[in-house]
Parts: structure tokens; C-alpha cells; sequence
């Protein structure tokens, strides 16, 4: 039996050439493809791949966080798809196995598939998830600590561990941070990629939420959802995102 390969991309055309890319090895055996990364974290724990080839920016959750969510301890060896150097050497000096680079370079995808079968050879297993726990750590201090608003002509620092929800509002949003209420004129969409998503969750279109802050996850008739944050804030949670925040809540909880 080959090594089950799940390729992960929210780009169809990346997909399909990652899976054509690995049609010509007989010890690859494809075993599926996701996306997104809520759909990954899914079929990682239920079919448990020898390896995944997987994207590092998709939006609502990026591939730092499926890692997360699965757990560095349970994730089979990864070989990151990139566009971006900086991610790049981050994750091949942290050793979770190796990268190629968007658009794929046949010669240099063949090296990273050679690594990648030596890393996923059971001696290996433990080097490699020591590897993806120290990439965790690099991704989340090598991201901004803080966050700068341009709130009425003025800029306002906040650190994101402060923030406790988002809300979309017309053309604005409202950085919701320990009480007070921050009126910013940005798309929701573009703030969630200044906040790279690694603590911050879609909950519903017009709303994210920091998971560090959600209390309680509760079902409602209508297959919907309600979140309880610690601060007693009620809110609303989409049926679109509530299989996965579940999910991500008992795996960090």
C-alpha cells in the first residue's frame, strides 16, 4: 500500500496540479482533497493520511491553523504549498518535513516528495511532530503582536489577545476589546487577514470572534448556534460555521 496522500488547497487549479504532480508515483496513493481548512481538519481526523500536502493562506482558517486544530501530536507529516518565502523558511527550518513554492517547480516538488517519504517512515514520526509543534510557536510569534486602528484620524494600538469580537457594520467594523468599542473604517474580510485568523474564527458573515474568548457553544432549534463569551456577550453562530467551531472549541478546550 502506498503512502494515503490528502492534498489541501483553496485554489482548484493548485489542487489538480499537486495531484498530477504525484500521478507518476506508484507509492502515492490519493485518498482525497479539501478546500479549506475546516474540511481538512475533518478528513485528517477521520482518515488519518500518511502524509498531506497543504496550503499555508486560506481564508477563515489557515494551514497553521488545521495544525493547530488537529493537534501538532496527531498531524501525519506535511509538505507546505506556499506563495510566500517568509512562511516558507519558517516551516523547512522548523523541520515539519519541507515546501514548494507557488507556481510548483517539477524538479523541486520531486525533492520535496523524497523528504517527505523519508519523514514518513515511523522513526521519524516524532522528530517531525516535534518539528510541527516548534513551527506553531515560530507562526504565532512571527505574526503582529498587535493590531494598528485608524479610528476617527487617529491610530489606535490594540494587542489581539485584547480583542473579543469583530462585527461588521455598513461599510465599518467594530473591534469589540474589554468593554470598549472601536469604530474602524475596513472591510471585515480584509481585517481578518490583517489578524492572519490563527485565534479568530468566523462565526457568522458579519462576525468573527476570538476563540481564547468563547465560554460556551450552544445549539439552538433551528440548527444554528449561540455564543456564550466569558464577558456574558451573546452571539450569534451560523450553521455555515458552526460544525467546525465545535470542533476547534473541543480541541482547544
Amino acid at each position: 500500500m502506498g503512502l494515503r496522500t490528502l492534498i489541501v488547497d483553496d485554489e482548484p487549479l493548485a489542487r489538480r496540479r499537486i495531484r498530477a504532480l504525484l500521478a507518476g508515483h506508484a507509492d502515492i496513493e490519493i485518498i482525497g482533497e479539501c478546500g479549506d481548512g475546516a474540511a481538512a481538519v475533518a478528513a485528517i481526523r477521520e482518515q488519518s493520511p500518511d502524509l498531506v500536502f497543504l496550503d499555508i493562506q486560506m481564508p477563515e482558517m489557515d494551514g497553521f491553523g488545521v495544525i493547530e486544530a488537529v493537534g501538532a501530536a496527531r498531524m501525519p507529516p506535511v509538505v507546505f504549498v506556499t506563495a510566500y518565502d517568509r512562511y516558507a523558511l519558517a516551516a523547512f527550518d522548523a523541520s515539519a518535513v519541507d515546501y514548494v513554492l507557488k507556481p510548483f517547480d517539477t524538479e523541486r516538488f520531486a525533492r520535496a516528495l523524497e523528504r517527505a517519504r523519508a519523514r514518513c517512515a515511523p522513526a521519524a514520526l516524532a522528530d517531525v511532530r516535534a518539528g510541527l509543534q516548534s513551527l506553531l510557536v515560530q507562526a504565532e510569534s512571527s505574526r503582529d503582536a498587535t493590531l494598528a486602528l485608524r479610528v476617527s484620524g487617529r491610530i489606535v494600538s490594540l494587542h489581539r489577545s485584547e480583542i473579543d469580537w469583530i462585527e461588521a457594520a455598513g461599510n465599518f467594523v467594530e473591534v469589540h476589546a474589554g468593554g470598549s468599542t472601536w469604530r474602524v473604517h475596513e472591510a471585515l474580510a480584509a481585517l481578518e487577514l490583517r489578524l492572519h485568523a490563527a485565534r479568530f474564527r468566523r462565526v457568522h458573515r458579519s462576525a468573527l470572534v476570538n476563540l481564547a474568548r468563547v465560554r460556551e457553544i450552544r445549539p439552538t432549534l433551528n440548527g444554528d448556534g449561540e455564543i456564550l463569551l466569558h464577558d456574558g456577550t451573546r452571539l450569534a453562530l451560523s450553521r455555515r460555521y458552526r460544525a467546525a467551531l465545535e470542533s476547534e472549541f473541543a480541541a482547544i478546550g
